[in-house]
């Protein structure tokens, strides 16, 4: 693919979520991804479902524009191999828990003294250093310890789970992307490259930046349903007659003006305006009222025609369906290695001269490491011993 990072080859030793989807986003971008497949190691994500011809539509997202080779890292003769390609490569991206790397002998040092350019990320749930360093956690529990979960919800509900992984895609893979291309541009300027040490709940602390800055600076904690954007205000979610939902985020007054007019209820507006949790709550229990009278579909033939903040929940494939979508061309078709084609969510960042018709997605296969393994010096004999040992499939 072409791309503007069209130069940039990267070595994704990473499964599961956060890494894969940040090699995702640089192989989006044009990148060179050469993905690591463990041998003997089995991704989760790839027994997901829904599924076609036995992998998760998930994984041949997560894994598109990519390369792929089947390794045993346990065994000297794959580790070597990744030495060797390490000579070749801009990036490193790894996740696996600290320490392992260097039992592998992979490591950063290892690896920077064969190639002092080398950009080594590491995304980890708790970081390279401090108390929890060693300890397994998943996007719930970096929630929880950042503070965001505390605060994510109502008083009725408790905290809440996202519909999406915000600690593992904002917070792991999100910075792991600017923390690499940040780290190309200064080695642009010094000629070397660097360790990255990025933390899913270091990142998704930092996400609290608007209403966690209080809690940090101040000790006053945001609360269950205590701010203008979780619950503490009408601007929410109301469940229509037919038992779908209307998102209503008519903050600013002239917004205000607009929703309570066309839901008949002008005279509520200045009840909008209120500081007083009680009076805010009893002004959403009204609006629900309301809401609960006309089914989705009516009220978006009221407010499509209104610039009012105010838009249907759709499912996922009705996104998918919809205009707004096909406008943006956020569905793209992908090829698989099986020569069949999948639909999937297409890169959200748009560039004006790079193309989305050459998306696939491809698994380990024999004939394309061995031509990898033959640029690299690796005579066939070599390559069927390697093969015979179980270090490379």
């Amino acid at each position: 693919m072409s791309g503007p990072l069209s130069k940039l080859k990267v070595l994704d030793l990473s499964t599961l979520l956060p890494g894969p989807y940040a090699s995702m986003l640089m192989a989006d971008m044009g990148a060179d991804i050469l993905r690591i497949e463990a041998i003997g190691r089995h991704d989760l994500v790839k027994s997901f479902q829904p599924s076609h011809n036995g992998s998760s539509y998930s994984f041949l997202t997560l894994n598109r524009n990519k390369k792929a080779i089947a390794l045993d890292l346990k065994q000297s003769s794959a580790v070597e191999l990744v030495k060797k390609l390490i000579s070749e490569y801009d990036v490193v991206l790894e996740q696996f828990r600290p320490g392992v790397m260097a039992k592998l002998g992979l490591d950063y040092d290892t690896l920077k003294a064969i190639n002092p350019k080398l950009i080594y990320c590491s995304i980890t749930g708790y970081g390279q250093n401090g108390c929890l360093k060693d300890r397994a956690g998943h996007d719930i529990n970096y929630l929880a310890l950042s503070g965001l979960s505390s605060f994510s919800g109502t008083q009725k509900s408790g905290p809440v789970l996202s519909g999406t992984q915000i600690a593992d895609i904002a917070g792991g893979s999100h910075h792991a992307v600017m923390g690499i291309l940040a780290a190309v541009i200064e080695r642009g300027t010094t000629g070397l490259g660097q360790h990255l040490d990025i933390s899913m709940t270091d990142a998704a602390f930092a996400l609290t930046g608007m209403f966690g800055a209080g809690g940090v600076g101040a000790d006053v904690d945001p609360t269950l349903g205590g701010t203008v954007l979780n619950g503490g205000h009408f601007y929410d979610y109301y469940q229509t007659q037919d038992g779908r939902y209307l998102s209503v985020g008519s903050l600013e007054p002239k917004f205000a003006h607009i929703f309570f007019s066309n839901i008949g209820r002008i005279e509520w507006l200045e009840r909008s305006n209120s500081v007083k949790p009680e009076e805010q709550q009893a002004l959403k229990n009204d609006i629900a009222s309301v809401i609960a009278e006309k089914t989705l579909e009516q009220w978006d033939d009221i407010f499509s025609k209104l610039d009012a903040c105010v838009e249907p929940v759709l499912t996922v494939s009705q996104a998918a369906k919809s205009q707004l979508m096909s406008d943006r061309e956020m569905v793209v078709n992908v090829q698989t290695v099986d020569g069949d084609s999948v639909k999937q969510i297409a890169p959200a960042i748009k560039f004006n001269n790079n193309s989305l018709s050459s998306m696939y997605v491809t698994e380990p296969n024999s004939a394309d490491t061995k031509n990898l393994l033959t640029e690299f010096g690796y005579s066939e004999q070599e390559i069927d011993a390697m093969v015979s040992a179980k270090a490379l499939k």
